[in-house]
């Protein structure tokens, strides 16, 4: 099985799937322009962050790889999760924040302003079925598969006004 993310600008295909290594795919010619070496085990997820030039991919090794274009030699950052592969990776419209789920009870979600170093986790009971931002970034959706309580779960983004803010 693999999974498909097109970039921002429509010319490049990150292709992850059955092997550790992934591909990035000139998307009007179909040729291999780079192999990305750094996972360990199936792929299962990818996503172009707004810029054009960062993606990342989501693995079973338990891991969220964000890549940098310019320099495809080695992962930028490694992102762990807690229990299980990253089956579900989104950026913001605005390509402030990332979200990565976890196949049950996990999502983190990480400032990429912040080099990824400021994060929030969001830990509750069940398996994620997907998630994905509102195309104004105020709110993250997740996808909660159960027989009994599936549901859709909602979270506000908290935007922290100050008197200055609001005059703008």
């Amino acid at each position: 099985m693999q999974h498909t993310s097109l970039s921002p600008d429509r010319k490049v295909v990150v292709i992850v799937g059955d092997d550790p290594d992934g591909l990035l795919i000139d998307a009007s010619s179909g040729k291999t322009l780079h192999s990305i070496k750094g996972h360990r085990d199936y792929s299962f997820a990818s996503a172009w962050s707004p810029d054009g030039r960062t993606f990342a991919t989501g693995n079973q090794d338990k891991t969220c790889r964000i890549w940098d274009t310019r320099n495809l030699s080695k992962a930028v950052h490694v992102l762990r999760g807690n229990l299980g592969a990253i089956r579900s990776i989104c950026f913001t419209s605005d390509g402030q924040f990332m979200s990565m789920a976890e196949p049950a009870d996990f999502v983190h979600i990480y400032d990429v302003k912040s080099d990824y170093n400021r994060r929030q986790e969001l830990d509750f009971f069940g398996e994620i079925s997907g998630m994905s931002f509102s195309p104004d970034t105020g709110m993250l959706f997740v996808g909660v598969w159960d027989r009994v309580y599936g549901s859709l779960l909602q979270f506000g983004r908290l935007y922290n006004y100050s008197y200055l803010d609001s005059l703008f």
